[in-house]
Protein backbone atom coordinates (compact mmCIF):
# COMPACT_ATOMS: atom_id res chain seq x y z
CA UNK A 1 0.00 0.00 0.00
CA UNK A 2 1.16 3.36 -0.97
CA UNK A 3 1.03 6.29 0.97
CA UNK A 4 -0.96 7.84 -1.19
CA UNK A 5 -3.66 5.73 -0.34
CA UNK A 6 -3.49 6.49 3.44
CA UNK A 7 -3.69 9.65 2.91
CA UNK A 8 -7.07 9.54 0.42
CA UNK A 9 -8.69 8.02 3.32
CA UNK A 10 -8.55 10.44 5.34
CA UNK A 11 -9.16 13.47 2.47
CA UNK A 12 -12.71 11.51 1.92
CA UNK A 13 -13.74 12.12 5.29
CA UNK A 14 -11.69 15.18 5.99
CA UNK A 15 -11.42 17.27 1.95
CA UNK A 16 -8.93 19.59 2.05
CA UNK A 17 -11.74 22.24 0.69
CA UNK A 18 -13.30 21.97 4.31
CA UNK A 19 -10.48 23.68 6.49
CA UNK A 20 -9.75 27.32 6.60
CA UNK A 21 -8.36 29.88 4.73
CA UNK A 22 -5.36 30.46 7.34
CA UNK A 23 -4.77 26.86 7.80
CA UNK A 24 -2.16 24.83 6.07
CA UNK A 25 -3.32 21.11 6.29
CA UNK A 26 -2.70 18.30 3.90
CA UNK A 27 1.17 17.06 3.04
CA UNK A 28 3.73 18.79 4.77
CA UNK A 29 6.83 16.71 3.85
CA UNK A 30 7.85 14.24 1.78
CA UNK A 31 6.10 12.09 -0.76
CA UNK A 32 3.10 9.84 -1.09
CA UNK A 33 4.12 7.53 -3.95
CA UNK A 34 6.26 5.09 -1.86
CA UNK A 35 5.24 2.13 0.23
CA UNK A 36 3.86 2.35 3.94
CA UNK A 37 6.28 1.00 6.40
CA UNK A 38 4.22 2.12 9.41
CA UNK A 39 2.38 4.85 10.30
CA UNK A 40 2.46 7.33 13.06
CA UNK A 41 -0.39 9.45 14.44
CA UNK A 42 0.14 12.45 17.06
CA UNK A 43 -1.31 15.43 17.87
CA UNK A 44 1.47 17.62 17.16
CA UNK A 45 5.02 16.40 15.52
CA UNK A 46 8.00 17.16 17.51
CA UNK A 47 11.18 15.59 16.95
CA UNK A 48 10.74 12.96 19.79
CA UNK A 49 7.44 11.91 17.69
CA UNK A 50 9.56 11.49 14.64
CA UNK A 51 12.36 10.07 16.72
CA UNK A 52 9.76 7.43 17.62
CA UNK A 53 8.58 7.07 14.23
CA UNK A 54 12.02 6.14 13.19
CA UNK A 55 12.59 4.09 16.01
CA UNK A 56 9.28 1.70 14.99
CA UNK A 57 10.05 1.36 11.55
CA UNK A 58 7.00 4.19 10.52
CA UNK A 59 8.16 6.27 7.14
CA UNK A 60 4.60 8.10 7.25
CA UNK A 61 3.97 10.54 10.01
CA UNK A 62 0.09 11.79 10.11
CA UNK A 63 -0.56 15.07 12.79
CA UNK A 64 -3.78 17.10 13.48
CA UNK A 65 -1.29 20.45 14.25
CA UNK A 66 0.30 21.16 11.05
CA UNK A 67 4.44 21.64 11.34
CA UNK A 68 4.12 24.04 8.66
CA UNK A 69 1.53 26.29 9.49
CA UNK A 70 3.49 30.14 9.54
CA UNK A 71 5.93 30.80 6.38
CA UNK A 72 9.26 29.14 6.97
CA UNK A 73 11.91 31.19 6.12
CA UNK A 74 15.00 29.44 6.45
CA UNK A 75 15.72 25.40 7.76
CA UNK A 76 17.84 25.65 10.71
CA UNK A 77 18.60 24.23 14.54
CA UNK A 78 17.30 27.57 15.38
CA UNK A 79 13.61 26.22 15.94
CA UNK A 80 12.17 22.95 16.57
CA UNK A 81 10.43 23.53 13.21
CA UNK A 82 13.57 23.71 11.20
CA UNK A 83 14.88 21.09 13.48
CA UNK A 84 11.98 18.46 12.54
CA UNK A 85 11.99 19.32 8.56
CA UNK A 86 15.65 18.38 9.00
CA UNK A 87 14.80 15.14 10.65
CA UNK A 88 12.21 14.28 8.36
CA UNK A 89 14.40 14.90 5.35
CA UNK A 90 17.11 13.40 7.16
CA UNK A 91 14.81 10.03 7.52
CA UNK A 92 13.00 10.43 4.36
CA UNK A 93 9.85 10.28 6.19
CA UNK A 94 6.55 11.69 5.16
CA UNK A 95 4.54 14.34 7.73
CA UNK A 96 0.74 15.02 6.95
CA UNK A 97 -1.44 16.66 8.85
CA UNK A 98 -5.62 16.83 9.23
CA UNK A 99 -6.23 19.71 10.81
CA UNK A 100 -8.98 22.07 10.40
CA UNK A 101 -10.63 19.99 7.64
CA UNK A 102 -10.77 17.06 10.33
CA UNK A 103 -12.23 19.60 12.86
CA UNK A 104 -15.12 20.38 10.30
CA UNK A 105 -15.97 17.34 8.57
CA UNK A 106 -19.39 15.38 9.20
CA UNK A 107 -18.55 12.96 12.28
CA UNK A 108 -14.76 14.80 12.67
CA UNK A 109 -13.22 16.19 15.83
CA UNK A 110 -15.95 17.92 17.64
CA UNK A 111 -17.95 14.90 16.73
CA UNK A 112 -15.35 12.64 18.09
CA UNK A 113 -15.85 15.55 21.66
CA UNK A 114 -19.39 14.68 21.46
CA UNK A 115 -19.43 11.26 21.46
CA UNK A 116 -17.29 11.10 24.65
CA UNK A 117 -19.24 13.61 26.13
CA UNK A 118 -22.41 11.15 25.62
CA UNK A 119 -24.27 14.01 23.58
CA UNK A 120 -27.15 13.04 21.13
CA UNK A 121 -28.97 14.83 18.19
CA UNK A 122 -25.47 16.07 17.95
CA UNK A 123 -25.54 18.09 14.38
CA UNK A 124 -23.15 21.05 13.40
CA UNK A 125 -23.66 24.53 15.48
CA UNK A 126 -22.40 26.70 12.66
CA UNK A 127 -23.10 24.69 9.49
CA UNK A 128 -21.44 25.85 6.12
CA UNK A 129 -21.09 24.81 2.24
CA UNK A 130 -17.92 25.12 0.13
CA UNK A 131 -17.33 24.86 -3.42
CA UNK A 132 -18.34 21.49 -4.62
CA UNK A 133 -21.33 21.08 -2.69
CA UNK A 134 -18.75 19.93 0.50
CA UNK A 135 -20.64 20.35 3.82
CA UNK A 136 -19.21 21.11 6.84
CA UNK A 137 -19.57 23.03 9.90
CA UNK A 138 -17.55 24.43 13.08
CA UNK A 139 -18.61 23.22 16.73
CA UNK A 140 -21.48 21.05 17.02
CA UNK A 141 -24.66 21.23 19.49
CA UNK A 142 -26.57 18.46 21.02
CA UNK A 143 -28.23 17.05 24.31
CA UNK A 144 -26.83 14.95 27.48
CA UNK A 145 -29.56 12.19 27.69
CA UNK A 146 -30.93 13.56 30.69
CA UNK A 147 -30.59 16.82 32.35
CA UNK A 148 -27.75 17.29 34.96
CA UNK A 149 -26.70 20.51 38.07
CA UNK A 150 -24.10 22.94 36.31
CA UNK A 151 -21.56 21.10 39.06
CA UNK A 152 -22.25 17.65 37.90
CA UNK A 153 -21.82 18.91 34.29
CA UNK A 154 -18.90 20.57 34.82
CA UNK A 155 -17.58 16.89 36.41
CA UNK A 156 -18.38 15.23 34.18
CA UNK A 157 -16.33 17.06 31.49
CA UNK A 158 -13.81 16.60 33.69
CA UNK A 159 -14.08 12.71 34.09
CA UNK A 160 -14.36 12.09 29.62
CA UNK A 161 -11.25 14.89 28.63
CA UNK A 162 -9.25 13.27 31.75
CA UNK A 163 -8.45 16.69 33.08
CA UNK A 164 -7.67 17.58 37.04
CA UNK A 165 -9.13 20.62 36.60
CA UNK A 166 -11.07 23.43 34.21
CA UNK A 167 -11.89 27.00 33.93
CA UNK A 168 -15.69 28.00 33.94
CA UNK A 169 -17.77 30.93 35.15
CA UNK A 170 -20.10 30.90 37.96
CA UNK A 171 -21.92 28.01 38.48
CA UNK A 172 -25.38 28.06 36.13
CA UNK A 173 -28.82 28.27 38.02
CA UNK A 174 -30.65 25.58 36.03
CA UNK A 175 -29.58 22.28 34.86
CA UNK A 176 -27.72 21.54 32.08
CA UNK A 177 -29.18 19.45 29.13
CA UNK A 178 -28.74 21.32 25.29
CA UNK A 179 -24.48 21.94 25.51
CA UNK A 180 -22.46 23.10 22.32
CA UNK A 181 -18.89 22.56 22.19
CA UNK A 182 -15.91 23.19 20.05
CA UNK A 183 -12.16 21.76 20.09
CA UNK A 184 -9.87 23.65 21.18
CA UNK A 185 -9.36 27.37 20.25
CA UNK A 186 -13.36 27.75 19.62
CA UNK A 187 -14.31 30.72 22.01
CA UNK A 188 -15.66 32.61 19.03
CA UNK A 189 -18.16 30.14 18.85
CA UNK A 190 -20.04 31.21 22.00
CA UNK A 191 -22.54 33.27 21.10
CA UNK A 192 -23.28 31.22 18.31
CA UNK A 193 -23.88 28.51 21.51
CA UNK A 194 -25.73 31.37 23.18
CA UNK A 195 -27.97 32.05 19.94
CA UNK A 196 -28.62 28.24 19.60
CA UNK A 197 -30.25 27.91 23.07
CA UNK A 198 -27.19 25.94 24.96
CA UNK A 199 -27.18 25.65 28.26
CA UNK A 200 -23.35 24.98 27.96
CA UNK A 201 -20.65 25.57 25.82
CA UNK A 202 -17.35 23.73 25.80
CA UNK A 203 -13.69 24.56 24.43
CA UNK A 204 -10.33 24.61 25.06
CA UNK A 205 -9.45 28.14 25.17
CA UNK A 206 -10.80 31.32 26.24
CA UNK A 207 -9.41 34.07 27.02
CA UNK A 208 -10.00 36.71 29.79
CA UNK A 209 -12.25 38.90 28.37
CA UNK A 210 -14.38 35.98 26.98
CA UNK A 211 -15.47 35.09 30.01
CA UNK A 212 -17.47 37.67 30.64
CA UNK A 213 -21.60 38.06 29.67
CA UNK A 214 -22.31 34.81 30.22
CA UNK A 215 -23.33 34.45 33.69
CA UNK A 216 -26.82 32.94 34.81
CA UNK A 217 -27.12 32.81 30.61
CA UNK A 218 -24.68 29.66 29.77
CA UNK A 219 -22.61 27.40 31.67
CA UNK A 220 -18.68 28.04 29.92
CA UNK A 221 -16.64 25.18 30.89
CA UNK A 222 -12.78 25.18 29.00
CA UNK A 223 -10.93 22.23 29.27
CA UNK A 224 -7.71 23.08 27.45
CA UNK A 225 -6.49 22.89 23.91
CA UNK A 226 -4.70 19.73 24.12
CA UNK A 227 -7.71 17.70 26.26
CA UNK A 228 -10.45 18.89 24.12
CA UNK A 229 -8.85 17.03 20.70
CA UNK A 230 -6.49 13.88 22.45
CA UNK A 231 -8.78 12.22 20.83
CA UNK A 232 -8.11 13.20 17.42
CA UNK A 233 -5.71 10.57 17.14
CA UNK A 234 -8.12 7.95 18.06
CA UNK A 235 -10.38 9.40 15.60
CA UNK A 236 -7.93 9.40 12.73
CA UNK A 237 -7.02 5.57 13.95
CA UNK A 238 -10.16 4.22 13.57
CA UNK A 239 -11.05 5.60 10.08
CA UNK A 240 -7.44 3.89 8.64
CA UNK A 241 -8.18 0.55 10.62
CA UNK A 242 -11.19 0.70 9.34
CA UNK A 243 -10.47 1.02 5.72
CA UNK A 244 -6.93 -0.58 5.58
CA UNK A 245 -7.16 -3.67 7.92
CA UNK A 246 -3.79 -4.30 9.82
Amino acid sequence: MQIKEVVATLERFAPLPLQEDYDNAGLQIGVTETEVSGVLLCLDVTEDVLREAVRQGCNTVIAHHPLLFRAVKSVTDATYVGRCIRLAVRHDLTVYAAHTNLDNAPGGVNFEMARRLGLEEVRFLQPFRRPGGLEGGSGVIGRLPRPVEAGAFLRQVKQAFRVAALSHNALLGRPVERVALCGGAGAFLADEALAAGADAFLTGEMSYHHYFGYDGRMQLAVAGHYETEQFTVDLMHRLLAEAHPG
